[in-house]
């Protein structure tokens, strides 16, 4: 297809688990992302955009609804979005073609993140997306609600792992971004209207097995299969890396994200041949970040420092000024705002109405006190508390990752700590000089990012003028979300889920 009219359309691309600081568009000393480089040229890139979380679900329930997730309430303790009416089903609902391509496993009918697509794939290695939508989901769900059934869907989940961990490892692996991509041409090509396209790449995502050619460039003779590649094993303690183990870790992850930008960089060279190009609005970010060593951690858990939540992002607008390099602060909330704004659809049934002083292209963004969006009482969904200079960030019980990691030391033969960050739930208001953490089981956290931007200086108490200021807005923010966390008084944690929540994570093939 070739639109005449392509002033509403949106590529809207999740770079999953990319770190900011492995893109050379960044300033990485590895050449990793020469597509971004030269989509740049046309792009605002945003330096200081914060995620409002450290992982998938929450992340995209937040870009899908204008919500941070204490309102949306998607999370490991309640695995799925409810009571919301996505981007998704507002586009579709103003005659937008819509559709979603992804090979995350959080991404589905199940979490309803797809809720609103017309189209949506999930590249599942061993279930093909269909088993996920339509009438096939329709009857897995029956199959786990009868319990006579349900031993045989069991049974299917544990094969279903089993070839999961074959196929994603070593020579068995195959990455499925490349039929991500041909699927959004088709998709593009067949849209009959103005359409809304979102895609999420999962090779950055553990394991990383990268295509050859690309391992040999940054990773030449590392076997992916004999390094650490279960962070589970290392965060519990019941495994050392050495420092030449990580330095092959971090050439197999650059040479995933070099895989991430050649597809790309074929999806935009399309594009622009296709007359798809000039005046469509297309968004690449990431939903979080990646932990290689840093505080002792690896992976994207039990934390919520900033290379898991500082993360890149860049906008392409007809609009915003080409090759411009922005250094204020921005929340991926705002996406939300600017697509309904680039789409002049009013989200007049949603939960949360469009906000343009949260919207990247309007000349009052993030002058909160200009919005005409918010209640008497501040408390209208998706709202912003105080002034514009603060992000918030939220992370609540990581019910899976808690498990994984609580059963690879017992195998070990090690007993976790259940006063640490591996039980805690946390929230953080961040500025770009400086951040403070709420932790739920360990004492809170404050830092100094314009003086220690690897956070390893915790100078909370010292009541400096910064560490008052973000304590209060965070403060601020935690009591127009609802307050302070509920207790969860169950050691195990996966008691508190309810029946249906255990269900969907165990027809994903989350929990066994």
């Amino acid at each position: 297809m070739t639109n005449d009219d392509a002033a509403g359309n949106v590529v809207f691309v999740v770079m999953d688990t990319v770190r900011k600081s492995h893109l050379s568009v960044y300033g990485y000393d590895r050449p990793t992302t020469p597509g971004l480089e030269r989509f740049a040229d046309e792009a605002a890139v945003f330096e200081q955009a914060v995620s409002p979380a450290p992982w998938t679900l929450p992340v995209h329930a937040s870009l899908f609804t204008g919500m941070y997730p204490s309102e949306h309430g998607a999370s490991q303790e309640n695995p799925y979005l409810e009571g919301a009416t996505t981007l998704a089903e507002t586009l579709s609902g103003a005659g937008y073609d819509t559709a979603c391509y992804s090979s995350n496993a959080w991404i589905t009918p199940y979490t309803h993140l797809t809720d609103g697509f017309d189209d949506q794939d999930n590249f599942f290695e061993v279930m093909p997306g269909e088993f996920l939508s339509g009438p096939l989901a329709k009857a897995w769900k029956t199959m786990n609600d009868n319990e006579t059934l349900r031993k045989a869907a069991d049974w299917l989940v544990s094969v279903g792992n089993k070839i999961h961990e074959y196929t994603a490892s070593g020579e068995g692996a195959d990455s499925k971004t490349p039929q991500v991509i041909d699927r959004t041409m088709e998709f593009i090509d067949d849209a009959d209207d103005d359409y809304f396209a979102f895609i999420n790449l999962m090779d950055a995502h553990l394991p990383y097995h990268p295509p050859e050619e690309y391992k040999e460039e940054f990773a030449p003779g590392v076997d992916s299969t004999k390094v650490c590649q279960n962070s589970k094993e290392y965060n519990c303690g019941a495994r050392d890396i050495s420092d030449d183990e990580w330095d092959a870790i971090e050439g197999l992850y650059d040479a995933e994200i070099r895989h991430i930008d050649a597809q790309l960089s074929r999806l935009f060279s399309w594009m622009q041949e296709n007359d798809e190009w000039e005046d469509t609005m297309v968004v690449i970010c990431a939903d979080h970040g990646e932990l290689h060593g840093e505080h002792d951690l690896y992976g994207h858990e039990f934390c919520i420092y900033d290379p898991l939540v500082n993360v890149p992002l860049m906008v392409k607008h007809p609009e915003m000024e080409s090759g411009r390099r922005e250094d204020q602060q921005v929340e991926l909330v705002d996406l939300y705002h600017t697509v309904l704004d680039h789409t002049g659809v009013e989200a007049t049934d949603s939960t949360v109405p469009l906000d343009r002083t949260r919207s990247l292209l309007d000349a009052d963004y993030r002058d909160f006190a200009e919005s005409e969006a918010r209640s008497a009482s501040g408390k209208t969904p998706g709202s912003h508390p105080g002034d514009g200079d603060y992000a918030f960030v939220e992370y609540y019980r990581p019910v899976v990752e808690l498990k994984q990691l609580e059963e690879k030391a017992s195998d070990a033969g090690i007993e976790l700590d259940r006063d640490s960050r591996f039980y805690s739930r946390m929230r953080a208001a961040r500025r770009p000089d400086a951040k403070y953490i709420r932790n739920e089981r360990i004492s809170d956290e404050f830092y100094h990012l314009d003086e220690d931007p690897g956070e390893t200086d915790n100078l909370r108490g010292e009541g400096s003028d910064e560490e008052v200021e973000l304590e209060g807005a965070l403060s601020e923010f935690e009591q127009s979300v609802g307050g302070e966390w509920k207790e969860v008084e169950d050691d195990d944690v996966l008691d508190d889920m309810s029946d249906d929540a255990k269900d969907r994570l165990q027809d994903l093939g989350y929990i066994d």
